[in-house]
């Protein structure tokens, strides 16, 4: 990057790096979030810049950290359709109304298997993948918390996690 970019982006980052963070805080209201877009917007200014000469450098700062706020918003909203569709509804009664028939044997049997193929799928899992996971539902930690103690990005922590969720799946669903 020749030296004239250099300037123009550390100038940018002075004159507007807070004010950009907090345009993002208002789109997706995690501060920590909202710091790493901006950072991500900087370095694809950066890459578009070394490309052509921009006429509104700002304008297309905010706009591209206004676009990436949109594409995380968009996918932690699919990744919470895909975490519902996953688990299964409370609302649907299990067969059977008396209480005997919740607690026969062949009813705790097949519990029993099911949490252990839940155990199974979590001893197969990446270390990192796995320790997202539990973090997430052992100790009700945020994606942005977790990406935090695990030093990694909140999208890596985002795939950790729908990564856990489709082994258990797939090994529930063998049994």
């Amino acid at each position: 990057m020749n030296k004239a970019r250099k300037t123009l982006l550390e100038k940018l980052f002075a004159e507007h790096g807070q004010a950009l963070v907090r345009f993002v805080v208002r789109i997706v209201r995690n501060t920590d979030d909202a710091e790493d877009i901006a950072q991500h917007a900087y370095l694809r200014l950066q890459k578009l810049s070394d490309e052509k000469e921009l006429e509104n450098p700002r304008a297309y700062l905010y706009q591209i950290a206004n676009n990436l706020a949109v594409d995380q918003l968009r996918r932690g909203k699919l990744h919470m359709e895909y975490i519902n569709q996953q688990l299964p509804a409370e609302e649907e009664a299990l067969p059977g109304d008396d209480q005997a028939d919740h607690q026969s044997p062949e009813r705790v049997l097949a519990a029993r298997q099911q949490l252990q193929s839940i155990y199974d799928a979590m001893d197969s899992l990446p270390l990192k993948c796995r320790q997202a996971f539990l973090l997430h539902r052992t100790r009700g930690l945020s994606y942005s918390e977790i990406a935090q103690e695990m030093n990694t990005s909140v999208s890596s922590v985002e795939k950790y996690i729908l990564q856990a969720l489709k082994v258990c799946r797939r090994r529930v669903d063998m049994n």
